[in-house]
């Protein structure tokens, strides 16, 4: 018995075949842009050196460049050469160049003699090139192209199956040898040609056309034009001995006998040239006798089979775990677990269900033909309704259902949920994988196969479990990543919904200070008094809303904003002090004293954070008072603290103190509106400003009165200054 089809399929997946050159993808695209000229199409030629090289070759040879003497002309460069050989002989080469490097890298290809293979193929690519002509169509160079490739199913299936294919790779091109291929391989070079194409992933019919090149003509009456040119190049290259085939597909194309004659005639003559300007030796390919059709493979040693299947399988699970690995996001890990299983099992297709966060249900995800159907899929666990895909996750073992309900011999029905599953992926079987990781289900691929197929798969259950193994590492590593992520997106959230709120808070200050400043500039325009101080204030306390606000989109804690640069502490505090006294904001009952020492007064930080944290303070205190009282603000001069210089800045007042639980939360960020005195959103946002100029703040409160001691660095210059000098020490804050 020779290998079934599901063998086949599954070699000609893994037997690493050569992929379509970069060139020539592009040439593709080139030829199909409108405005594609010369200068496009040389410099995709100068990225390629072999490419290049070869073109260099040909239009250096005497084919093409002689002077005026006979004598062969040297060729100056790359742009000379494509001058000299024109738009059409540059594709051509290019086309021709890069499908024989393609062929000539396939497995077992140098084992055959492929001149009459060439010659094939090159017949067919001219004459699909001039009939493409003849009929107008607009890409000449795919239908040459697709002449060129219309036989690379046979060189798929000889590096797939070299025991079983190589005799019958020489046979005659016709319904025969695809007779004896789908009776030995299960598959035509036809087909297998067309999928390898499918894998180039081009925007053209070119799989078509491979695929249906012996389609009877009858059939092809309203296919594309394309499809027809190959199936007649086809009969006239392999089948001159039938006229009536010829002329039928000759009436399709449009085109009288009397046009396919100097089509023919230039044939050989093109084919000899082409073969020449790539040099593929063609001597002695019509002396190649084909040999009957079928010839029986050697036995195959069981064990060894058996051997090499499991060192395959090993290979491949080692590459799709990387593969998994290399994917960015859950989303792309699904997509690859999907697009893997359909490709290594030759599922139909493939959807891939989650266990939700309780682990009672599995909801569907947004993979396969019918992601919205899928996405609001869900599958409950419960064994009396679950039904087999359910005993898959709860077993962690794989499960194999038919639409008759069989389920390994158990003979379990089938739920609802799995007769739905069974409609959307359109297959007469099921294959269940769970995704399990540290002991846990995380959800069951399930791939649709046909009937016929669940044997296969259920004897291959090892590598289906190993795949499952790799998968549900990597969506652990997703799950973890994606969960982690919505951690980081909450925590972010909140961060900016707290920045917000101390923003608003923050803002209310310069509000209110402009407030008051227009009610003193009110009366005093009605006396006609200078305004000139309150119109500076005024533009001061509207440029720190704007920047207050701006803030909101730069909120990362932990900016060192204003960490170089020095400010003058009485400055600011004169700024301060001038902002209340002028306004109605501070009554006539409250006290303002302000306190300095000779000595450095300069520190490290912004002023306008220097200028919020007394603006808060300040406003606190006389909220603190509403019968009188008393505020000092003071510069206590230098203090080191932990081998650290910094100046000693206090704002007191004489109010009634703090109790002693406001007084252990004081710097504790609340929602609500203020509970007392002291308590309320300002303080936790003067603590976090102290924080970023890389300062200190404590508070000491009693009956007496409450104060808030800040230490905030010194600058270096006054360090230095000061070396000879023994500043105060101080434990704590």
């Amino acid at each position: 018995m020779l290998q079934p089809d599901l063998d086949i399929r599954h070699r000609l997946l893994i037997a690493r075949l050569p992929a379509m050159p970069q060139i020539l993808i592009k040439l593709i695209e080139h030829l199909q842009a409108d405005d594609a000229g010369m200068p496009e199409l040389a410099a995709l030629i100068a990225q390629d050196p072999a490419m290049a090289s070869k073109i260099l070759s040909v239009a250096s040879s005497s084919a093409f460049h002689r002077n005026s003497h006979g004598n062969v002309a040297r060729t100056v460069g790359l742009e000379q050469s494509l001058v000299a050989l024109g738009t059409d002989m540059i594709k051509t080469l290019v086309i021709s160049e890069s499908v024989f490097q393609t062929f000539n890298s396939f497995p077992h290809s140098a084992s055959a003699d492929l001149r009459a293979f060439w010659k094939s193929a090159l017949t067919a690519a001219v004459i699909a090139r001039d009939l493409a002509r003849q009929m107008d169509y607009p890409h000449v160079e795919e239908a040459y192209l697709a002449g060129l490739l219309h036989n690379v199913g046979r060189l798929a299936l000889l590096a797939t199956a070299p025991r079983e294919y190589a005799v019958n790779f020489m046979a005659r091109d016709d319904e025969d040898l695809c007779a004896v291929e789908q009776r030995t391989l299960q598959i035509t070079h036809a087909e297998a040609g067309a999928w390898l194409i499918e894998r180039w992933q081009l925007d053209s019919f070119l799989a078509d056309s491979v695929l249906y090149h012996h389609e009877p003509v009858a059939r092809l009456a309203a296919a594309h034009p394309l499809i027809r040119m190959v199936r007649l190049a086809h009969l006239l290259c392999c089948h001159g001995d039938a006229p009536e085939a010829i002329e039928d597909a000759a009436s399709l194309c449009g085109i009288d006998d009397a046009a396919l004659e100097p089509i023919l005639a230039n044939a050989a003559r093109q084919v000899e040239a082409s073969a020449d300007y790539l040099g593929i030796d063609l001597a002695g390919a019509d002396d190649i006798v084909a040999p009957s059709a079928y010839v029986p493979p050697p036995p195959v040693d069981p064990v060894q089979q058996r051997l090499s299947e499991e060192v395959r399988n090993m290979m491949l699970v080692s590459e799709m775990a990387q593969t998994f690995a290399r994917q960015d996001g859950e989303t792309g890990l699904l997509d690859a677990m999907t697009r893997s299983a359909r490709i290594l099992f030759d599922f139909e297709n493939v959807v891939v269900m989650l266990a939700n966060p309780t682990g009672q249900a599995l909801l569907g995800t947004a993979t396969g033909n019918h992601p919205g159907r899928l996405a609001e899929f869900m599958l409950a666990l419960d064994p009396q309704q679950g039904g087999q895909v359910a005993q898959s996750a709860r077993t962690r073992k794989p499960v194999y259902a038919s639409r008759a309900g069989t389920n390994a011999g158990l003979g379990a029905p089938l739920s609802v949920a799995e007769e739905q599953l069974f409609r959307i992926l359109g297959s007469e079987a099921l294959v269940c994988l769970p995704l399990v990781a540290s002991q846990r289900c995380l959800g069951v691929l399930i791939g649709g196969v046909p009937g016929w197929q669940l044997a296969s798969c259920q004897q291959r259950e090892r590598f289906l479990q190993s795949f499952a193994t790799q998968a549900g590492s990597a969506l652990e590593s997703a799950l973890s990543e994606r969960g982690h992520a919505r951690r980081q997106q909450a925590q972010m959230a909140e961060q900016y919904r707290e920045a917000s709120r101390r923003v608003v808070h923050e803002v209310n200050n310069p509000l209110s200070i402009i407030k008051n400043y227009l009610s003193v500039l009110d009366s005093k325009l009605a006396r006609r008094e200078p305004v000139v101080g309150e119109l500076s204030i005024l533009n001061e306390e509207i440029d720190r809303v704007g920047q207050l606000i701006n803030g909101l989109a730069d909120l990362q804690p932990g900016d060192a904003s204003g960490a170089d640069t020095t400010t003058e502490v009485a400055g600011v505090v004169d700024d301060v002090l001038r902002l209340f006294r002028a306004t109605g904001f501070v009554p006539a009952s409250v006290q303002m004293v302000v306190r300095t020492q000779d000595g450095p007064g300069a520190i490290e930080g912004d002023a306008d954070l220097l200028k919020q944290i007394l603006v808060n303070l300040v406003k606190n205190a006389v909220e603190a008072m509403p019968d009188g009282g008393r505020i000092e603000i003071a510069n206590r001069g230098l203090v080191n603290r932990e081998r650290k210089l910094y100046l000693e800045l206090v704002v007191a007042d004489t109010g009634p103190g703090l109790s002693a639980e406001l007084l252990a939360n004081l710097f504790v960020p609340v929602k609500s509106n203020k509970e007392g005195p002291h308590h309320g959103l300002g303080l936790s946002i003067v603590h976090s400003l102290v924080s970023k100029m890389g300062g200190l703040i404590a508070c000491r409160s009693g009956k007496g009165g409450t104060t808030f001691e800040i230490l905030l660095p010194a600058v270096h210059s006054v360090a230095s200054s000061i070396a000879g000098q023994t500043p105060r020490l101080m434990d704590s804050v």
